[in-house]
């Protein structure tokens, strides 16, 4: 009974991760912050349906696909998540008009696609 409540509070978790991190997209009002709620929400809600699984099914091979995807998960996503911002970045795609600090203004040359460094 125990595991079968575990289950449950982790799946409705993730749930409302994904939930929340599809409401942002939808809401905010530019890539930057649409990647930032899509890139950490899905993840951590991926986790939660993750271990709501290893927990359900509970034998060795579940358990060590749902660690390499979790492991999978924390690799890939921030990564990709950089180089979707970097891309926009680079594209000139505009920041939101109430941005008040550019913290890549700078970083990389205005005609070229490579950083100063």
């Amino acid at each position: 009974m125990i595991i079968i409540w575990a289950v449950a509070i982790f799946v409705v978790c993730g749930s409302f991760l994904m939930l929340v991190a599809a409401l942002g997209v939808v809401r905010f009002p530019d890539v930057y912050t649409r990647m930032h709620a899509a890139s950490k929400s899905v993840s951590l809600g991926l986790v939660c349906m993750l271990i709501a699984l290893a927990i359900l099914f509970n034998t060795p091979m579940i358990i060590l696909k749902s660690i390499a995807g979790i492991i999978f998960v924390f690799l890939t996503i921030p990564v990709a998540s950089h180089m979707i911002g970097r891309a926009a970045y680079l594209r000139k795609v505009p920041l939101y008009e109430k941005t008040s600090v550019d913290q890549m203004a700078g970083l990389y040359k205005k005609n070229e696609r490579e950083s100063n460094e």
